[in-house]
C-alpha cells in the first residue's frame, strides 16, 4: 500500500525520525578536508623524519570514514504510528528493514515506560499478548507527551462509538 495514501487516510499520525544534522554531502566535505588536514599536517612531519605519522594518520582517517559509514547507514532510520478506524499501525525502517505491526485499537494498551540508567523512554503498545516498543527517537518529554494525545485520540474516537456518532 501507498505510504502517502496510509498518511492521508489516517486520523491521527506521528512519525519520528533520528537527528540526521549533517547530510551525506555534508559528512563527504567534512571527511575529505579532514584527510587533507591531516595528510597535510602527516607530510610535515614526515618531512622532518617521523615518516610513522603517515599510518597512523591513514587510520584516524578511517576510524572517521567507518563512523561515517555507520551514520549513514541509519540515516534513513524512522519510526511511524498511525491511528486508523479500528487498528493502530506501527512502522519501524532499521537499516533498510521494513518492520510493520498492527493493533487493534479497541483492545490496545498505552503505557510509558520511564528510562532509567541513561535509557530512553519510551511508549509501549499491548495488544493480545503482544508488545510493541514505540519512541526510539525521542526524548523522555516527547515520549509522554506522545503518549498522552495517543491515548486522548484512542478515547474520544470509543466515546463517539459508544454514544453512536461515529
Amino acid at each position: 500500500m501507498d505510504r502517502n495514501v496510509i498518511e492521508g487516510t489516517a486520523g491521527f499520525t506521528f512519525v519520528a525520525r533520528r537527528n540526521d544534522s549533517l547530510t551525506a554531502h555534508g559528512r563527504f566535505i567534512v571527511l575529505a578536508s579532514l584527510a587533507a588536514t591531516v595528510f597535510a599536517i602527516a607530510t610535515g612531519f614526515a618531512c622532518l623524519g617521523a615518516w610513522l605519522v603517515f599510518p597512523f594518520a591513514g587510520l584516524d582517517i578511517l576510524a572517521v570514514f567507518l563512523a561515517f559509514r555507520y551514520v549513514e547507514k541509519r540515516a534513513g532510520d524512522f519510526e511511524c504510528i498511525g491511528v486508523y478506524d479500528d487498528k493502530i499501525v506501527i512502522e519501524r525502517e532499521r537499516q533498510g528493514t521494513l518492520e510493520r505491526y498492527e493493533m487493534n485499537r479497541y483492545w490496545v494498551q498505552i503505557s510509558l515506560v520511564a528510562g532509567l540508567g541513561g535509557k530512553r523512554s519510551r511508549i509501549l503498545l499491548r495488544s493480545h499478548g503482544r508488545e510493541v516498543a514505540f519512541g526510539e527517537y525521542l526524548g523522555s518529554e516527547r515520549c509522554a507527551v506522545l503518549a498522552r494525545r495517543l491515548r486522548e485520540h484512542l478515547d474520544t474516537r470509543s466515546k463517539s462509538i459508544r454514544l453512536g456518532e461515529a
